[in-house]
């Protein structure tokens, strides 16, 4: 390589002397004939071994980092698209290491938390949904006096200030029931009455109204100190793009920050990846059938899901390309692993034998992955969400077998190059109609999961039930949100299989396929789902 001119020495020698480095006067080195290296994560980890104990900088230890960077920049390029997988493509993320953030309504930025348990943790998980959903632009007052439209703008008034206001107004607030069959819509100035919410003829939107949930009202405050309701819905859907310009590059997701040019280079190969695929099926139940011998059709329900799961891999290794995840949602057994289950020893022999089904097949076990995500009812300390991953105890049989296979919690989230999708495996249709308040609006849509999808997109919740119907850890209420809106949500439910689009996102539920033999096939390139079903 040539002598560097006289200005690039000087700059080199600024460049050095900002980060306390004072390069030899020893004559320079013949610098390897490569392109120039990018610098990577794991290069700037191994970078540190060069560092020496003196500021100088010598020919030795240029070259140790320069060889460094070469061996990163070979590295990069053995990782083209075409050496690319799926496999690692692929990014698990547990909701344990979800990183937890903060909104700061004065300075209108996020920060960091630390994570960890304390008794107003209860309040901040109701608080944080507040002011999440109630810093929508439209809400915002402008700060010059233009003319603008009631429909342009639609100014909160916080329930402490409806005192002596006439009119019509705009509050909202957190649906709470503060005494009993009383119902207050409470924000973070006070409550106010909305009993008549429940009883009178006024307008709503689309979703389930249950407690706990944010709701958009609007009315006039009454003498007698009741606010009328005329209108009611939930707050509007931000948009992902507009969320994602608020964040300034924090990673709520979990899946680790991206930077720009890796962005689009991920995004290039989603766009190639044609032949991916993901399987998912929930309830598949693994325990053995002579443990419901009273029973005869519960006997012959879990006798036949090991069949069927059986006839699923025979399937989908026969085809020209195998897909490149499976996904098993639990409840992995056909009654509840609580206090009186005594079978956990005969649970761990079918996680083994499930095992070694997919081991059977050479081509499922060498290219696809398998990810198991535990469902209400598995063995696991407690009923609250999320809930962590299955016992070692039980999969330490399947794990011989299936040495790659990824146990998670639920929910969980997986990214696939550069889209997110998040799965939960919960009865959740049934428990919201249960919890519902007023009977949902038929104007938009009469279908259940419409609603259901309605409800927990506008609330950027998974789960907005009340703590009593539904226990949350109060720390880790984070990892239920879905903010910024994901590009798919997978809802394991043991309602019909369906899937609709909503605003961009795609919403499906592969169904029971102990019940029925249903799942669901999605692929990401297209955000297309193929809702399927075996012949009974």
């Amino acid at each position: 390589m040539a002598t560097p001119s006289a200005a690039t020495r000087k700059k080199l020698q600024r460049k050095f002397r900002l980060r306390g480095w004072t390069p030899s006067r020893r004559p320079p080195p013949s610098w390897p004939a490569s392109p120039t290296p990018r610098t990577t994560p794991s290069t700037s980890s191994s970078t540190s071994s060069t560092r020496s104990r003196s500021s100088i900088l010598d020919r030795d230890a240029v070259r140790r980092v320069v060889a460094l960077l070469v061996e990163a920049e070979e590295a990069v390029d053995a990782a083209s698209p075409a050496a690319t997988s799926a496999r690692s493509a692929l990014r698990v993320v547990d909701s344990f290491v979800v990183p937890r953030f903060h909104y700061d309504p004065i300075k209108k930025v996020f920060y960091e938390l630390l994570i960890h348990g304390e008794a107003g943790d209860k309040a901040a998980l109701y608080r944080d949904r507040y002011q999440r959903l109630a810093r929508d632009k439209y809400f915002s007052k402008p700060a010059f006096d233009t003319v603008m439209t009631e429909d342009d703008n639609c100014e909160i008034t916080s329930i402490q200030s409806l005192i002596g206001c006439t009119g019509r107004r705009w509050i909202m607030g957190v649906i709470s029931q503060l005494e009993e069959r009383q119902f207050y819509l409470e924000d973070l100035t006070g409550a106010n009455s909305i009993t008549s919410f429940l009883s009178t003829e006024h307008k709503i939107t689309s979703g389930f109204f249950v407690e706990n949930t944010v709701i958009l009202a609007e009315g006039e405050l009454l003498s007698n100190g009741i606010f009328q309701v005329n209108t009611c819905g939930f707050p509007p859907l931000e948009d992902r793009e507009a969320s994602l310009s608020m964040l300034m590059g924090l990673d709520f997701f979990g899946g680790g920050v991206i930077a720009a040019e890796e962005t689009v280079r991920l995004s290039t190969l989603e766009k190639k990846a044609m032949n991916d695929m993901f399987v998912i099926l929930s309830d598949v139940w693994l325990d053995s059938s002579e443990l419901f011998s009273r029973d005869v059709q519960m006997c012959y329900l879990v006798a036949k899901t090991m069949e069927k799961l059986g006839v699923v891999l025979d399937g989908y290794d026969s085809v020209e390309a195998v897909p490149s995840l499976f996904v098993l949602m639990g409840n992995f057994c056909s009654r509840p692993c609580n206090l009186a289950f005594n079978s956990f020893e005969e649970l761990r022999l079918q996680f083994g034998k499930l095992g070694e089904m997919i081991a059977a097949r050479s081509r499922l076990k060498e290219h696809s992955r398998f990810l198991f995500i535990p469902g209400p009812e598995d063995a696991g300390p407690s009923k609250a969400l999320p809930r962590c991953t299955l016992p070692k105890y039980l999969t330490e049989e399947l794990q011989k077998h299936i040495p790659n296979a990824i146990f998670v919690s639920n929910p969980c989230r997986v990214k696939f190059y550069t889209q997110e999708i998040v799965f939960f495996q919960q009865d959740l249709l049934y428990r919201m109609r249960r919890s519902c308040l007023i009977p949902p609006t038929t104007e938009e849509t009469s279908d259940p999961f419409e609603h259901l999808v309605a409800t927990i997109t506008h609330q950027s919740h998974l789960c907005p039930l009340p703590l009593t119907v539904q226990p949350i850890i109060w720390n880790y209420d984070h990892c239920l949100r879905l903010y910024p809106t994901p590009h798919t949500i997978v809802l394991g439910d043991k309602s019909e299989q369906k899937a609709f689009k909503y605003a961009g996102i795609t919403c499906f539920n592969p169904g029971s396929f102990a019940n029925d033999s249903s799942f669901a096939a999605y692929r990401p390139c297209t955000k297309e789902v193929e809702l399927s079903a075996l012949e009974s």
